[in-house]
C-alpha cells in the first residue's frame, strides 16, 4: 500500500493495473483501493493548497 501511495504522490500517471493487482494480492478489495486512492489524493491536494498559501510558514 505504501509503495502505491508513494507512486500516486510522485506521478499518478504511472499507476498501472499491475499496481492495483498487487494491492489485491495483499488483501485489499476494490473498495479499499478506492479508499486508499481517495485519501492519499486528498492529502496531496490539501497539502499543495496549504503550501501555495503559505500555511504553517512564518513570514
Amino acid at each position: 500500500m505504501v509503495d502505491y501511495v508513494v507512486q500516486l504522490t510522485k506521478d499518478a500517471t504511472k499507476i498501472t493495473p499491475a499496481h492495483h493487482e498487487r494491492l489485491r494480492q495483499a488483501g485489499f478489495d476494490d473498495k479499499a483501493i478506492l479508499q486508499i486512492t481517495l485519501i492519499a489524493a486528498w492529502f496531496n491536494y490539501i497539502n499543495r493548497v496549504a503550501d501555495a498559501l503559505g500555511v504553517g510558514r512564518e513570514g
